[in-house]
């Protein structure tokens, strides 16, 4: 074999390698389009799968206290009005009957507005703001808390599901702060501003060291709504100085 034969092969083995390689490397670049695809369709498939479950446990607990305010509403309610009737019937009524009538009417108001903020479709007829005054007001009128509420910006009318999620994850950490937090004191602030609802709820309780594990189920539970309506939620507290919330909305 002449040096020229020799150099023809050399030159011919090399395109050979180097098409060998680009096919190899082009493989391999499908290859992980193929698999990064996949990964894709595999995440996507399971946030679908992750909303899907919340929005049905979501539905299930709606209905359950849908049927809690019917029942609330129908049974106890017309109960106590017919006890209350009863009690004011009595002839030469002594005081302390009549303040038993008055217990009864306080409660029968208490019930009705508790079952019409636990009722989805009485706050589909709320506003947010409407609903969560009803809150603070039920909150300061029990003594559970000393509680106000203060609204910045001009309200914007929201989707009335979405609204409803809002107002069910700001229920969860009142509830966590009358219950849990030992605080005296429920500042909460909504303010609207250029197509972005912010809303802020802080209390001066005991709080909890965040560098613990303190995803309970409430915590959970308001994530995972925030999640569903594509609204960013903080939660931040810190030993003996209380704990705030704030949620971030683009309507």
């Amino acid at each position: 074999m002449d040096q020229g034969e020799i150099q023809s092969f050399l030159i011919i083995f090399s395109v050979i390698a180097v098409c060998l390689a680009l096919t190899v490397i082009i493989l391999f670049i499908l290859f992980l389009r193929r698999k990064n695809a996949l990964l894709l369709e595999q995440a996507k498939a399971k946030e679908t799968y992750e909303r899907e479950l919340s929005e049905t446990q979501i539905e299930i607990r709606e209905e359950t206290l849908r049927n809690i305010s019917w029942e609330l509403h129908d049974n106890i309610g017309q109960l106590m009005t017919l006890a209350k009737i009863q009690v004011q019937m009595v002839p030469d009524k002594s005081e302390s009957l009549e303040e038993a009538s008055e217990t009864i009417g306080k409660a029968i108001k208490e019930l009705r507005v508790l079952s019409k903020l636990i009722n989805p479709e009485a706050l589909k007829n709320l506003s947010l703001e409407e609903a969560l005054e009803l809150e603070i007001e039920r909150f300061n009128r029990l003594q559970f808390i000393e509680a106000s509420l203060t609204v910045d910006g001009t309200p914007k009318a929201l989707n009335p599901k979405e609204e409803v999620i809002i107002f069910r994850i700001l229920q969860e950490f009142f509830s966590n702060t009358i219950k849990h937090s030992k605080a005296s004191t429920l500042c909460v602030g909504i303010d609207y501003m250029d197509g972005n609802l912010t809303i802020t709820a802080d209390d001066n309780g005991i709080g909890f060291d965040e560098n613990l594990d303190f995803a309970g189920i409430g915590i959970k539970n308001m994530k995972n709504r925030a999640r569903l309506i594509n609204a960013d939620l903080q939660i931040e507290s810190e030993k003996n100085r209380g704990t705030m919330l704030r949620l971030q909305y683009n309507f």
